[in-house]
């Protein structure tokens, strides 16, 4: 029985999608729910599955755009349970294959004529050569060609040994120019960050953190933090955590446009920027300021391993309030990050560097982090937008406040 595969929705609003690779060959014999390629739109990348098993026939080429609906492929379920066909190698090649994997690297020189000079082959090539009655010069005579690679090969063979003192680090010349078609996630998000610049009345705010409270707390608690939960405290929950209490005492900052009214949401959902081989994909923690931070490290490494992977649904993409991207784990030491639109606001962490500041008159040197926020000051006013910072700094710099809401720890004792 012959049974079509289809190409996927990926969302609402999705008419076409760019079949981007198959992971199978025509003729393969396929199971059910294997993979058997990856299809892209403008928001997510997704898996096409075997909806049967048998062999495949593939209908759309690589790169191909097209309709969502369209056949993809067809499975011919009457070679279902065959063994999956696989490259069968000549007796000479497994032969060479084991003896090469069993026995010790060794050339010999073949004596040819004075035009070809002496060749060094390995003893099972020669012993082919000899079996089959074939000279050096009928093998170099039967190369279809010859690449810029052999030739460099073979000159550094005939110049010999190099004074290990003075490496050879020079680069091949050349002007070659790679094109390569622009992925629909990458015309997307191009889309999107253009029109960020040209209709948000966009200002970034910067900081600085002092980290020296957090990194003692990850070096003390780090062994029994991963024990107990099975994964590391890493920075970037601390940030999320300081953010989410944060933007409920600064709410304007977690709002968004929509139309003429402003938006402001009483949760807050942070999206993770996560940048991944296919371009910038951005996941979504749902109600951050609820979780604790090793709930949040592990919707971290979850999200972020779908990402990377390619498996992350436009569910798990969709109704973000405010984004947090980390610039630092490049080297970045300062940036004004894009705001994520619908949101209004996001902010940017960089590197950790050692710098003098002052502390108590004297000068010391503190692992210190830049902060940036950049906001749409269309509906965030400068007061909201610094006071946000400065109290996602102070819960950094003094992490026992994430405890107590972003607030001084004596004074909501004391109820003041």
């Amino acid at each position: 029985m012959i049974v079509e595969v289809k190409v996927p929705s990926p969302g609402e609003s999705i008419n076409e999608v760019e079949l981007t690779t198959w992971l199978v060959k025509d003729g393969d014999i396929v199971t059910v729910d294997q993979e058997i390629a990856e299809i892209e739109s403008d928001k997510a990348t997704l898996s096409l599955n075997a909806v049967e098993s048998g062999k495949i026939s593939i209908a759309i080429p690589e790169g191909s755009t097209v309709k969502v609906g369209s056949v993809a492929c067809t499975i011919d379920t009457d070679f279902a349970g065959e063994a999956v066909p696989v490259e069968e190698k000549t007796e000479e090649e497994s032969a060479e294959v084991k003896a090469e994997n069993t026995e010790p690297k060794k050339e010999v020189s073949v004596n040819s004529s004075d035009e070809y000079g002496d060749v060094k082959v390995t003893p099972l090539a020669k012993k082919v050569m000899e079996e089959e009655d074939i000279s050096i010069e009928d093998v170099i005579k039967g190369l279809k060609k010859l690449t810029t690679k052999d030739v460099r090969k073979a000159g550094e063979a005939l110049k010999g040994p190099q004074d290990a003192t003075v490496p050879d680090i020079s680069v091949p010349s050349s002007r070659d120019i790679d094109r390569k078609k622009m992925s629909q996630l990458r015309k997307k998000l191009a889309q999107r960050l253009v029109s960020v610049k040209n209709e948000t009345a966009m200002l970034t705010t910067f900081n600085e953190v002092d980290m020296s409270a957090i990194i003692e707390v990850r070096k003390k608690y780090q062994p029994q933090f991963v024990e107990k939960h099975g994964i590391k405290l890493g920075f970037m929950s601390f940030f999320i955590k300081a953010s989410a209490l944060a933007l409920k005492q600064f709410p304007m900052v977690n709002s968004m446009m929509d139309g003429e009214e402003i938006l402001t949401p009483r949760y807050v959902d942070v999206s993770i920027a996560v940048q991944t081989p296919k371009g910038l994909m951005v996941p979504v923690i749902r109600n951050a300021e609820t979780l604790t931070l090793a709930q949040i490290e592990t919707e971290l490494k979850t999200l972020a391993g779908k990402a990377r992977s390619g498996k992350l649904s436009l569910d798990e993409m969709k109704g973000g309030t405010f984004t947090v991207t980390n610039g630092g784990m490049f080297g970045s030491m300062l940036s004004t990050p894009l705001i994520n639109p619908p949101q209004s606001a996001i902010l940017g962490m960089h590197n950790i560097v050692e710098r003098p500041v002052a502390v108590n008159g004297k000068v010391e040197v503190r692992p210190v982090m830049y902060v940036a926020l950049s906001y749409d000051h269309r509906i965030i006013d400068g007061k909201d937008s610094v006071g946000f910072l400065v109290t996602v700094k102070e819960m950094l710099e003094n992490p026992v406040k994430l405890l107590f809401g972003g607030n001084d720890p004596l004074k909501t004792v004391l109820d003041l």
